[in-house]
């Protein structure tokens, strides 16, 4: 991992509750609307962990002006990839609830409750999302036009690995929530982990038994040419990587279930 400056690092004024993940670059044009959705979410003794993957915008003075101390910024020295700067931010994350946030979306009113009301239950939780300023549905594979998750498939482990497997499974990290417990064994992510860390975050919760799928739009996804997730289809070299790399976390995340 990279060295990285804090920016700002409040000390918290109790325990915190929940915390927010976001990682961010070259963010400036959309991440004061996403954060002001997010801390219009949160209580008083909650933070949001804010690590900037070294951008070249204005994206640190943006966020260092906001005057919120349950803002946490820290700078990278240098790019390192969204799935490193994720990783820091969840490393860093204080609470005993860490939701993931993207930079370039908006919150929906009731999310965290939502959210944190599925991780009493189950250490991992996906949402629905919608998109900012279009319809509801997400587009799918095989013409979908309302890509989503159901309740009713969140005890079905091995078809959801599966589903992942073949890209079948909408598992979006900006939907995304963990529990402290699960972080324990999530983290660190292994070195060759540089895409599909969320994907990441869904076996675990499968494989792990305990995850929840929440029918609800918690997040509205903005849709533009930088989303970290390819809107277009990948080729088919990049496809066949994809899925390799994720039979690999299978069986990295299965040792390490068995280890515990």
């Amino acid at each position: 991992m990279t060295d990285s400056t804090p920016v700002s690092d409040p000390a918290p004024a109790g325990p915190v509750t929940v915390s927010v993940a976001m990682a961010t670059y070259n963010g400036a044009s959309y991440v004061e609307e996403q954060l002001a959705s997010i801390l219009a979410e949160l209580g008083p003794c909650d933070e949001v962990v804010v690590v900037d993957d070294a951008s070249t915008d204005d994206t640190v003075e943006r966020l260092a002006r906001v005057e919120d101390p349950r803002v946490r910024l820290v700078r990278a020295d240098v790019n390192q990839g969204y799935v490193r700067a994720f990783e820091q931010a969840l490393g860093l994350a204080r609470g005993e609830v860490v939701l993931l946030a993207d930079q370039d979306d908006v919150w929906v009113p009731g999310r965290v409750s939502v959210l944190t009301k599925a991780l009493e239950s189950h250490q991992v939780v996906a949402s629905n999302l919608a998109t900012l300023g279009g319809a509801d549905g997400i587009p799918g594979p095989f013409g979908r036009n309302d890509w989503r998750l159901r309740s009713r498939d969140e005890a079905r482990h091995v078809l959801n690995v599966l589903g992942i497997w073949a890209g079948l499974r909408p598992y979006y990290g900006c939907a995304m929530g963990v529990r402290r417990d699960a972080l324990a064994m999530a983290l660190p992510f292994p070195h060759y982990l540089d895409e599909s860390h969320d994907l990441w975050l869904a076996l675990y919760g499968n494989l792990a038994g305990s995850i929840s799928h929440v029918e609800t739009r918690t997040v509205r996804r903005r849709i533009h040419d930088a989303n970290a997730t390819p809107v277009s289809p990948r080729g088919l070299l990049a496809v066949l990587r994809s899925r390799l790399l994720l039979l690999r976390a299978t069986l990295h995340l299965r040792s390490r279930l068995r280890r515990r």
